[in-house]
């Protein structure tokens, strides 16, 4: 487990608060997996099926995040599911629990 300190205090994320948060199984096949690349597109293709025009030395802008994966609907592949998902996460991840608070980047906390 890992714990992050946040302006508002300490929290602890555990794969229930996962299941329950996100509705994603803690059980049977991951989500995300290794990638063996440092070519920035090439990650972001192989784990989310688009490639960011700009990818700021491995940056992702959370506007593209949102407008190019709309939540599922009942006729959604499984493929297009998990794309979704990582793409909640890195969300998640970016624009609230770590984000960018200089600013200085445009759009990659937006």
């Amino acid at each position: 487990m890992h714990t992050f300190h946040l302006p508002c205090g300490e929290c602890t994320i555990t794969l229930e608060d996962v299941n329950l948060q996100l509705g994603l199984p803690v059980d049977g096949y991951t989500v995300t997996e290794s990638v063996q690349s440092s070519d920035w597109g090439a990650v972001c293709y192989e784990l989310l099926g688009a490639i960011l025009d700009n990818i700021n030395g491995g940056q992702i802008e959370m506007g593209w995040l949102r407008d190019t994966f709309l939540e599922p609907d009942d006729d959604s592949t499984e493929l297009e599911r998990i794309r979704y998902a990582r793409a909640y996460i890195l969300e998640i991840i970016g624009g609230y629990l770590m984000p960018n608070l200089s600013r200085n980047l445009g759009d990659a906390t937006e």
